[in-house]
């Protein structure tokens, strides 16, 4: 019996979506080169749909805050599709930042297949910064 065209377009998709998850480490969401916002409600989904995460808890007040959301950015682009960045601004989000036992900000929490396993404390430059997260990539 011969497949229909239609058939055969389904099973094509399909294959697609699996590679796709497989790739983006079981998440369907794709790739960003940019700091998508975390919540409280979305934390838990983003961290568990992605093979690493960062989230940077931040607040708009926080000056060491704004001086390491440019490098957050930077790397974000240079990791798409391996790394997915986020920002989870702790004065919008409380439930988030006691969860995690968040005290002081900036905080970069990094999640591995959906749990955390460290946490970076402070503003450091790039080349400080970057190698504390790339570990997590092996």
């Amino acid at each position: 019996m011969a497949m229909t065209d239609e058939e055969l377009e389904k099973i094509k998709q399909a294959k697609l979506e699996k590679m796709k998850r497989k790739v983006l480490g079981g998440s369907t969401t794709p790739a960003t080169d940019k700091p998508i916002e975390v919540t409280d409600a979305t934390l838990k989904e983003i961290t568990q749909g992605h093979a690493v995460v960062v989230v940077d808890c931040w607040a708009p007040w926080c000056g060491p805050c704004r001086m390491i959301a440019p490098i957050i950015e930077e790397l974000a682009r240079d990791y798409t599709g391996r790394i997915i960045f986020g920002k989870l601004n702790t004065d919008e989000n409380p439930n988030a930042a006691t969860q995690h036992g968040i005290m002081s900000i900036p905080t970069l929490l990094i999640f591995k297949n959906g749990q955390l396993v460290d946490r970076i404390v402070g503003a450091m430059p790039r080349q400080m910064l970057e190698p504390k997260i790339t570990r997590h990539l092996e």
